[in-house]
């Protein structure tokens, strides 16, 4: 899994699958930003073209944790395959969803999205 530090930023970039081994990574790689307080987190699904429940879990946990010490998460990237997972669940309107991480950077500097 990658990871990159730009401006307030953080992006992460998960594997192909966010299974029990992907979600546990991205688990883990969230819980090590958790001292850092940036204002925002962005998790790029470009390669993830497979999520259950376990990948849901991370997501979810990782979104709770951003908001308890004041920093935001959003996705960008989401596959057709997982976005369909996340409208399933209705966690499509839990997260705040951007079709590109171009779009995210766009985006950064608006009030909305800073807050």
């Amino acid at each position: 899994m990658m990871s990159t530090q730009e401006f307030q930023l953080i992006l992460l970039q998960p594997p192909e699958r966010l299974d029990e081994n992907g979600g546990s990574a991205l688990e883990t790689q969230l819980a090590g930003l958790m001292p850092q307080k940036q204002a925002l987190w962005v998790i790029d699904l470009a390669q993830v073209d497979f999520m259950d429940s376990a990948g849901l879990v991370s997501l979810v946990s990782g979104l709770k944790s951003a908001r308890q010490i004041g920093c935001r998460l959003v996705l960008c990237n989401v596959q057709a395959s997982v976005r369909l997972v996340l409208e399933l669940t209705q966690l499509d309107s839990v997260f705040e969803i951007f079709d590109s991480y171009d779009e995210v950077l766009t985006t950064v500097n608006s009030p909305a999205l800073m807050r």
